[in-house]
């Protein structure tokens, strides 16, 4: 900012304007804006600094068991050396390599989760409409700059500090900034002394909101040079919480690590205690071992995992036009049971046609429906003709085009709405009239009322060319609220007082239409008396004269039908939120199978007033269909079904809706009509505004959490199958011919094939679990309970279960080999050795497809995720590498196998497969005989 701009607010906006060297009216040309972003940078707040990528890569080795591993290298290159130095450190080698590779395998996925969510905050980011070459152009918050003008309007997140230029009812909310909870009602006049932040009316600043009205503004600060990013430079950063699943994983971790040091340290103490440790070789085999164990039972890289699959299923959820901001949203998404719906645009296509038209002297029809303007006005299926009903039905048309920000253009052929779909439809009706030119030509605007939702109105000062610049008033809203202000009436081209029995008639025909499920709208208008100043205020929208009626409807979207149904069959009950008529409410929720057609209730706004929080909570349990609602009312609705134990998605575009977006479990913004404050304070954000995409998301976040248990059912319990089979091979050495076959102490397997064994399944087999389909019965049962353990008792058995199975054919792999034991073998020490590690790898891939269900075979829908497939043969391909490569056979004590040898290691790692294709049979017999019983 430059010395002259220290105090914008004291100076002339064409001041400012030219300190700055930009247009008022045009704005900065692009190729300047370019240059000012480069020598600016983004307008941003300074985040925490980057940290470098070789510090993320090393901080993959800053955990307990990596350090073991590290003190394991170390032991095994002290009795190197102490041994003669004789040839290479092989085991301190291999160690370093496999602790190398999966520090290489946690950085890739960290910077993959990293470059998946950063994708996602790109798709959410705030934008801001900005003039540049005298055209609007919507561009990301980040690349505004200094100088440049920007249009704001209702709705709104001002992207940058700014001097006003001009606004019409301008308001903003500035809690964020000064505290103050009423909106701020903005002036572009300069002020004539130094005033505080809350008080310099003619600056809008980065971080709060339009509530109401438009203007323009020239920003005049961005970045850290704002008002809010001098805060933000006092304020240190704070750690995001993690989230419930993560604590869990955390949890998990924690425990079996302590139990398995705690088991590990038992059974290096019983070694000592019971063998002879005759020289450095045997006492580093046996702190290797104690090593091995703790590696065993952790999966390292299962927080890595965790975040990549639930960062590859929001990719996924975004290409199915549903923006989830955070990963942690995934979870809350899937436990949804109940979802809070608009109607207009989320339920409905949001192209509002006009279909009926009332006034004093009949009803016509209008046909055609959506925004090209293909279509007939007709009185009782003959075209209207010229006479006191076509003067009144141009009257209503022409004023609530007139009292309208929508604007209707045909571009490549097509007919495109740029404003409120409601707004359009009275242009499109206009059109099918043939008065739009004639309209647009006569008359100018020169003030407005914009609407509101309290107010459901909205006024524009129209000058009118034909009667010598005289102001008419022209008024659009809710027809209840209108005919309260209106005292006369229109008749052909003239008008006649309103009687309390044209009240009572005028408000049985909106009834009746409103029963038809048509919404209505009323318009009414009056001259300016000569002696009234033409300024836009309340006081305008009295004694106004009444127009006409007009009946549209919003096209059911297709599709919605059927995603209301599966919601249903999912256990979400769908609650529809709307501002229309109940009569129009309750008629579109019965044809969308929402509510029954019979019985059903509908709660008006003002019934909401009249509960307190118990009544509210009670009726709430029940009702589906609320209407004539304002957007405070949805904060006490989602309070009150909440307090039920509900956890409720909420959808919502205005600026009001903030509140109870943010209050919901999942606040839903709509990507299309949704303005940025909604978006700001939504988890997810629709970028088609359509309620089946609400549903695809709920699906979506139900097939990421029933794949996150996939792969923990896999990761658990293959690692449980390791330390088993290191802690019961070392209790049953003698039983087993350890002992014979090495002597004192011999361990089942090395610490070397181990580290190989997590290195080799812990990873792409578990990462692919991640993209398995959606379980067929996924949204055919309720939704899981916020408070429900991600590992609960039925997986924490089935865990134990597979590990049991995967030890006992491991250990009896290495049984066959060895001559003494259970049964007599004739293999050596390293063919033993080799046959279990191999029957322990090949057992937790089969145990991969296990975790693919844990009620349908393993054999449905096999191919339906190649990538498993790929994860499974590669890690086969790299099996074989170990036991026949020469050099790899000397770095991980391996020997090489024949045919019939692999052909026996497959049929006892089989044996996992088979063994839980009983338990499913099983239980699945178990369960169709209680649901008989029931």
């Amino acid at each position: 900012m430059t010395a002259s701009l220290e105090d914008p607010s004291l100076l002339d906006a064409r001041d400012v304007a030219a300190a700055l060297h930009t247009d008022p009216q045009r704005g900065l040309p692009s190729a300047e804006a370019a240059a000012r972003l480069a020598r600016h940078g983004l307008n941003r707040l300074d985040s925490e600094a980057q940290v470098p990528a070789w510090r993320k890569f090393a901080a993959q080795f800053a955990d307990p068991l990596i350090y073991l591993l590290l003190a394991a290298i170390a032991v095994s290159t002290i009795a190197w050396a102490i041994e003669g130095a004789v040839g290479l450190p092989v085991e301190g080698i291999v160690i370093a390599l496999i602790v190398l590779g999966n520090g290489v395998l946690g950085f890739i996925q960290e910077r993959s989760a990293e470059a998946a969510v950063a994708a996602l905050q790109r798709m959410a980011a705030p934008t801001a409409n900005v003039i540049r070459d005298g055209a609007a152009h919507r561009v990301t918050a980040d690349e505004v700059v200094p100088g440049d003008l920007i249009a704001l309007s209702e709705g709104d997140a001002v992207a940058a500090d700014a001097r006003l230029v001009s606004s019409a009812s301008l308001t903003a909310a500035e809690a964020s900034l000064t505290g103050e909870s009423e909106p701020v009602l903005k002036d572009a006049a300069s002020l004539s002394a130094t005033a505080a932040i809350g008080d310099r009316l003619n600056m809008l600043f980065a971080g709060t909101a339009i509530t109401r009205g438009h203007g323009r503004a020239i920003v005049t600060a961005t970045g850290m040079q704002t008002e809010m990013g001098r805060i933000a430079a006092l304020l240190g950063r704070t750690r995001e919480e993690r989230t419930p699943l993560q604590r869990e994983i955390d949890l998990v971790g924690r425990t079996l690590g302590i139990a398995v040091v705690a088991i590990s340290v038992v059974i290096v103490g019983t070694i000592f205690a019971t063998s002879e440790i005759s020289d450095i070789s045997m006492l580093v085999d046996v702190l290797l071992l104690g090593v091995s164990l703790a590696v065993a039972a952790v999966p390292e890289g299962l927080p890595a995992i965790l975040t990549v699959i639930l960062a590859i299923g929001v990719q996924r959820m975004a290409r199915q036009r549903a923006i989830v901001k955070k990963l942690s949203s995934v979870e809350t998404l899937g436990s949804a049971s109940v979802i809070c719906t608009d109607k207009t645009g989320t339920l409905t296509r949001n192209e509002m046609t006009i279909q009926r038209i009332v006034t004093h002297s009949g009803e016509v029809s209008v046909s055609g429906t959506g925004y090209g303007p293909l279509g007939s006005v007709t009185d009782e299926g003959q075209p209207l003709q010229p006479g006191p009903l076509h003067d009144e039905v141009r009257g209503v048309l022409g004023g609530g085009s007139l009292a309208s920000d929508a604007v209707l253009s045909e571009e490549d052929g097509r007919w495109v709405v740029h404003g409120d779909p409601t707004e359009a439809a009275f242009l499109v009706a206009e059109r099918k009239l043939g008065t739009a030119e004639q309209r647009s030509a006569r008359f100018t605007r020169r003030g407005e009322i914009p609407f509101s939702s309290e107010r459901k109105l909205m006024t524009t000062l129209e000058a009118d060319a034909a009667h010598e610049g005289r102001i008419a008033v022209m008024t659009k809203g809710a027809p209840d609220v209108l005919l309260a202000r209106c005292t006369r009436e229109r008749v052909g081209t003239a008008d006649e007082p309103l009687t309390d029995a044209r009240r009572a008639e005028i408000l049985r025909s909106v009834d009746r239409l409103a029963d038809e499920a048509l919404r209505t709208l009323a318009v009414a208008y009056r001259p300016l008396d000569v002696s009234e100043p033409p300024e836009a205020s309340d006081a305008l929208e009295q004694d106004l004269v009444f127009a006409g009626v007009v009946g549209m409807i919003d096209p059911p979207r297709a599709e919605v039908s059927a995603a209301i149904s599966e919601a249903h069959g999912a256990g979400i009950r769908i609650v529809m939120i709307t501002g229309d008529h109940p009569r129009t409410a309750l008629r579109i929720a019965a044809d969308l199978g929402i509510a029954p057609r019979e019985g059903s209730a509908v709660m008006a706004g003002t019934a909401v007033d009249a509960r307190d929080d118990a009544s509210l909570r009670e009726a709430a349990a029940t009702t589906s269909v609320y209407a004539r609602v304002a957007p405070e009312h949805k904060l006490r609705i989602v309070d009150a079904l909440q307090a039920n134990g509900n956890v409720v998605a909420m959808t919502g575009d205005g600026v009001n809706d903030a509140p109870a977006l943010k209050a919901a479990d999942i606040g839903i913004a709509m990507g299309i009509t949704g303005t940025d404050v909604t978006k700001e304070a939504a988890n997810m954000i629709l970028a088609d505004d359509n309620f089946a995409t609400i549903v695809a998301a709920v699906r979506e976040g139900r097939a990421i959490f029933a794949n996150i248990r996939r792969f923990l059912r896999y990761l658990l319990s293959s690692n449980a199958g390791e330390v088993l089979t290191m802690f019961l091979g070392v209790l049953g050495a003698s039983v087993l011919g350890l002992h014979a076959a090495g002597g004192e102490f011999v361990a089942p397997l090395l610490a070397t094939q181990i580290l190989w064994i997590n290195l080799l399944t812990d990873s792409a087999p578990a990462l692919a679990l991640g993209f398995e389909p959606p379980p067929a019965d996924v949204m055919r049962h309720p939704p899981r309970g916020v408070t429900d353990r991600v590992i609960d008792r039925a997986m924490q058995l089935d865990v134990l279960f597979v590990g049991i199975v995967m030890a006992a054919v491991t250990l009896l792999a290495i049984d066959l080999y060895l001559p003494g034991g259970l049964v007599a073998g004739s293999g050596t020490l390293d063919e033993a050795r080799t046959a279990g590690f191999t029957v322990l790898v090949l057992a937790q891939l089969f145990n991969a497809f296990n975790a693919r269900s844990v009620r349908d075979s393993a054999f449905r829908g096999t191919f339906t995720n190649p990538r498993l497939l790929v994860a499974v043969g590669l890690s086969v391909v790299l099996q074989v590498l170990v036991v026949h490569l020469p050099f790899l056979n000397a770095a991980f004590g391996t020997a090489p196998l024949s045919g019939m040898q692999w052909a026996g290691c497959v049929v006892l790692a089989s044996a996992v497969l088979w063994a839980e294709e009983l338990k499913k049979i099983v239980a699945g017999v178990g369960r169709a005989s209680r649901e008989a019983i029931t």
